[in-house]
């Protein structure tokens, strides 16, 4: 073999070197670029799913401090003859009974709501029902005139407050639990969705307005164990 030849095949063999050294790293940089895309794409995945998992927390939360309102369309409520905007978050609560019939199910609990919006439209002439909301003692929350609406449940505090019942006559007995409760989770829901202060005050009907024994003697001793209850007489509001 002459030395041309052998520069001839090593140059050769030197270009093969190279070439395959280029063709490995260019399959390198795919991968590398592969892997890379491959780990965005697992992020986004991943994040989408955190804030999807985060929302859905969040609406759990949510549901979980928010009862069951049935709308007043559920009820067969009667149109309102009037009604009156209440700016919102207020400041109080008022808790009431209605003194009237209890209820444990569902339709019992309608009829028992549209019996008492007929009393106060019909007996004592007011525009509508008089609270804001309606508790039975199958945990559901029965919407009165709702939540920007100003009431007709206790003076000086209709323009200010949040006024929920439970129905029945809660002078001896105190409600089911699931009542109670219900009306708590009421009340964290309206904190909540900005209808309530944070430092909101609770009172019983017979601490806003002299002459009433509402919510009932059973109920109101129930309730002065609740957070933001205050002692005393306050009326007007102090």
């Amino acid at each position: 073999m002459t030395d041309s030849m052998r520069v001839y095949i090593n140059f050769i063999l030197v270009m093969m070197i190279f070439l395959v050294l280029f063709l490995v790293s260019l399959s390198l940089g795919c991968l590398s670029k592969d892997d890379e895309q491959g780990k965005l794409d697992i992020g986004v995945v991943y994040r989408l799913n955190l804030e999807s998992t985060m929302s859905n927390k969040q609406q759990n939360v949510y549901t979980k401090e928010c009862p069951t309102i049935v709308p007043r369309t559920e009820w067969n409520a009667r149109s309102p003859k009037c009604n009156e905007t209440m700016k919102t978050p207020v400041p109080f609560v008022i808790i009431h009974h209605t003194d009237m019939d209890r209820c444990h199910d569902y339709d019992h609990c309608c009829a028992e709501v549209r019996k008492i919006q007929d009393f106060h439209m019909d007996v004592r002439g007011w525009c509508d029902i008089g609270y804001t909301f309606l508790v039975g003692e199958d945990g559901r929350v029965y919407e009165g005139r709702g939540w920007d609406t100003i009431g007709a449940h206790c003076p000086w505090y209709n323009h200010q407050s949040i006024g929920i019942s439970i129905m029945g006559d809660f002078t001896d007995v105190i409600p089911d639990k699931i009542a109670t409760d219900t009306v708590q989770a009421l009340i964290k829901c309206a904190v909540e969705r900005g209808k309530l202060s944070p430092d909101f005050i609770l009172y019983g009907h017979r601490q806003g307005r002299n002459g009433t024994t509402c919510p009932g003697d059973a109920l109101f001793k129930e309730i002065q164990s609740w957070p933001h209850w205050k002692p005393g007489d306050h009326f007007p509001p102090k």
